[in-house]
């Protein structure tokens, strides 16, 4: 069951809204843990039991954690802490790397050992961080331990961001599934994000989507580099409005329910370098791998051969992080180089370059680092990047002009939802109608309502709904 689905938006959320506001306060953290259950076993029903049992050993350790600090034995919460990161870690690398380690030893020694087979269980690169944050955050003293299991449950069940994220760590909601105020003026800001989220992921991405899965499958030798930039560009496309749009309607169903996530993105086209863009870009995971990876090996604190280690390493594990392919471990160590050079070697240059050059460089470096994570294999991902350059079948053809002709319109609108432009926008028409009077209102009502018919309406007749973020 994923958000953008007639079943979601239907059946699921208005019987779990309905529920989650006719009970007691007291009730709430049941219904919603519950119901997050429910919506996770909807797709592995197993797998619920693989949930249950992470939850429970880590609220196990972090009131051990607790327990050992106060009585101030330092050494017995890192054993705990430790153990809990070695626990989270084997059930993320069994059930995630386990297959991939098999394959590139058959592939290495030219054994025959068996694959698994072992399907990935959805959303267990997210849960699996949350949880470990938890317990490494209650050992270093920055949040208390959870004494309620069940509310400890619901913070790793939670539906609105348990299979793509935003990686909510316990110390930011901490607070709220103890103390959440549900408001009216919330309540509706929730719907209208979520609608926003819709709209990104059904009309936007879902249809540049067809694109990119158009050109992809066309054959490397007859591609024109005209065609296989427009291919890459529209995965560009895709990718964003897919995720953040996820991300769009996993914040604003957290409104609904009194929650307030932190923002996952904020406008990363506009970045004028590499570096700023992984500040916009899943701003959950990289704050994840700079809190609790980077800096702990020292961060930039210990000398610049340190810092390119530490980065490096960070980036490797970006990359595995994303899957258990090669091509996302090349992926991550691409970026790792980027960044590198970028901090030692040319980031000062380029400061200097006028800002529109800027942009042009980040994006140019962000298309074929999407290149490289769209393909499984490393060597189709690698022949399609030069196919880009010329290794195809010359610049252009009448397929390209084809779909350029038939895809302008809505590469305008992409471009344009990428940047803050339709946001100022908004601003400047609400400033001017004032933003309480009945046109503000009215129309805002009718942008949404529309946003809304729109989606349902393709979502009923369409067959192409693909999140693109649940693989990982």
């Amino acid at each position: 069951m994923v958000f953008s689905s007639i079943l979601f938006m239907f059946r699921f959320l208005p019987l779990v809204l309905i529920l989650y506001y006719v009970a007691p306060v007291k009730f709430r953290n049941i219904i919603l843990f519950l119901f997050s259950l429910f919506f996770y076993a909807w797709g592995e029903p197993k797998y619920v039991f693989l949930m249950l049992c992470s939850i429970t050993v880590d609220y196990y350790i972090g009131r051990r954690i607790h327990k050992c600090n106060c009585a101030n034995n330092t050494s017995a919460a890192r054993r705990w802490m430790l153990a809990s990161v070695i626990y989270n870690l084997l059930v993320l690398g069994f059930f995630k790397y386990t297959d991939f380690l098999i394959g590139t030893v058959n592939t290495m020694f030219g054994t025959e050992f068996l694959l698994t087979g072992i399907p990935l269980p959805i959303g267990i690169s997210f849960f699996t961080f949350q949880t470990m944050s938890y317990t490494i955050d209650v050992y270093r003293g920055v949040t208390q331990a959870q004494m309620s299991w069940l509310d400890y449950g619901t913070y790793v069940s939670m539906f609105p961001q348990l299979i793509a994220g935003p990686i909510v760590q316990y110390k930011t909601i901490a607070m709220q599934l103890k103390e959440r105020r549900e408001t009216t003026d919330d309540f509706v800001a929730g719907i209208t994000r979520f609608l926003a989220g819709v709209g990104k992921k059904v009309l936007l991405a879902n249809n540049i989507g067809v694109l990119w899965d158009t050109i992809s499958a066309m054959p490397l030798s007859s591609l024109p580099a005209a065609t296989a930039w427009l291919g890459a560009i529209a995965y560009t496309f895709q990718i964003y409005f897919d995720f953040s749009g996820y991300s769009d309607m996993a914040i604003g169903l957290g409104k609904m329910f009194g929650f307030r996530f932190l923002e996952n993105f904020n406008y990363p086209y506009i970045a004028r370098s590499i570096t700023e863009f992984w500040r916009r870009w899943h701003i959950s995971l990289s704050s994840w791998f700079r809190e609790y990876v980077y800096i702990p090996l020292g961060g930039n604190r210990r000398g610049t051969a340190i810092q390119i280690r530490n980065i490096a390493i960070v980036w490797m594990l970006t990359g595995i992080w994303h899957g258990a392919s090669w091509n996302f471990v090349l992926w991550g160590v691409y970026y790792g180089i980027l960044l590198i050079l970028e901090k030692f070697v040319f980031g000062k240059a380029l400061k200097k370059l006028p800002k529109a050059l800027q942009n042009v460089y980040t994006l140019f470096f962000v298309v074929i680092g999407w290149v490289i994570f769209a393909f499984d294999s490393v060597g189709s991902g690698l022949g399609y990047i030069g196919a880009m350059f010329g290794g195809g079948a010359g610049f252009a053809d009448s397929t390209t002009i084809y779909l350029l002709y038939n895809y302008a319109v809505m590469l305008i609108v992409l471009i344009l939802g990428s940047t803050e432009l339709p946001r100022r926008a908004t601003a400047y028409i609400m400033r001017k109608t004032g933003e309480q009077s009945w046109a503000a209102v009215a129309l805002h009502c009718v942008f949404y309502a529309g946003v809304f018919l729109l989606s349902v309406a393709y979502l009923v007749d369409a067959s192409y709904n693909p999140f693109l973020y649940f693989r990982f």
